[in-house]
């Protein structure tokens, strides 16, 4: 019989009789008691299978991390020099406005204009099955996204900032479009947790081509094939049910318990594995959001179990989560001008614009160009 059909049927001096006085003396002198630390219990038992921590057993451990939950409460931070390895993540908001084309706007999205190959519904151009099966429709969506048009955006050119002034440890992305390598930030300090253009593989024989070798074949309506064994050539990127690349597996254990700043930009942190990264810096490392909207906070079930998970940004005991709501671009601009950077970032992307408006599309260390954006 439940506790709950017990208290509902029984008098509660004959559940004493029944269940005894070491029931009682453990878990307290009323059903109410019991049934809190039965559901303790369980919270415990469930977070420890799953291999997750429990925030109660910290809560009375916890600190101050920020003097003002708030952009100058960050300013702040990183003024006094608290913090030397930065980890910032991005999504597609740090790239719109560089004028990538949309994917799902009515007769003028990209996925609009790929119905002359009557996909099964739009995203399957970036479906693995599909793929195999018809090639043509992700080779048409990538010469229309191929690089020549688009520039780095200020929120690319803030992370190049942070990283000229030692304090970046690394970028994690999901983009595929490459425009943190145009904007100069070096390939060893990003990790492009959706894969990317810069290489391709035969699907076959896995034979390695460049992003050059591609691009041209691609720009002569043809669907590269491989050399050796006349397989489709798949740029790198993740597509649909694929592991994400090694790179992202390996760097993230050592790299995010590390982190003493995460700053996130332009992700509806809605994809999982990348949303989940959130949660691996330290307890005592702050995390500011620069988002449109109000992203990967904890709520729901996490909340209701007190499991460690998502941003906090109603925790005003800690001040450890800060959320910063608009454009991307605008938030990197204020941003910088707090921190006395303003002048910089404003003359490091004239300098940069007049490099690649002057015909330089190539990366400031020549490693290659951009590539597009994040495909959902």
């Amino acid at each position: 019989m439940s506790i709950e059909e017990d208290t509902e049927h029984q008098p509660l001096d004959e559940l004493k009789d029944e269940a005894g006085s070491s029931f009682f003396s453990s878990h307290g002198n009323s059903i109410s008691g019991s049934i809190e630390s039965t559901i303790v219990s369980l919270r415990h038992f469930f977070l420890g299978k799953i291999g997750l921590e429990d925030e109660e057993e910290h809560e009375e451990s916890q600190t101050q991390i920020l003097d003002e939950q708030s952009l100058d409460g960050i300013v702040k931070y990183i003024q006094e020099n608290k913090c030397k390895n930065i980890i910032t993540m991005a999504g597609a908001g740090i790239s719109t406005s560089a004028g990538i084309p949309d994917f799902r706007s009515p007769g003028s999205g990209l996925y609009h204009n790929l119905q002359k190959y009557n996909l099964p519904h739009p995203t399957a151009v970036f479906e693995l099955d599909f793929f195999h099966e018809n090639p043509r429709p992700f080779f048409e969506l990538a010469k229309e996204l191929y690089p020549g048009k688009f520039k780095p955006t200020p929120c690319h050119y803030f992370i190049k900032l942070m990283n000229d002034k030692g304090l970046l440890l690394r970028h994690y992305t999901q983009n595929i479009d490459t425009l943190e390598r145009v904007a100069g930030i070096p390939g060893d300090k990003i990790v492009e947790a959706h894969g990317t253009f810069h290489t391709g593989h035969c699907t076959k024989c896995q034979k390695e081509y460049p992003l050059e070798w591609m691009k041209e074949r691609i720009f002569r309506d043809e669907v590269p094939q491989c050399e050796s064994c006349a397989g489709v050539v798949k740029p790198d990127i993740v597509f649909f049910g694929e592991n994400l690349p090694s790179r992202f597996h390996k760097l993230l254990f050592s790299d995010f318990p590390k982190c003493d700043l995460l700053v996130v930009m332009g992700s509806s942190l809605a994809v999982q594995p990348f949303a989940s990264l959130v949660d691996r810096v330290p307890r005592d490392c702050p995390r500011l959001l620069i988002n449109r909207e109000k992203a990967g906070h904890k709520t729901g079930l996490m909340a209701l179990m007190g499991m460690k998970g998502g941003l906090d940004f109603d925790n005003t005991k800690t001040k450890r989560d800060v959320l910063w709501l608009g454009d991307c671009d605008d938030g990197c601009h204020l941003l910088a001008e707090k921190l006395g950077w303003g002048a910089e970032l404003k003359d490091l992307i004239t300098k940069e614009y007049r490099r690649i408006d002057d015909g330089d599309h190539n990366e400031p260390e020549n490693e290659t160009l951009r590539e597009f954006s994040k495909v959902v």
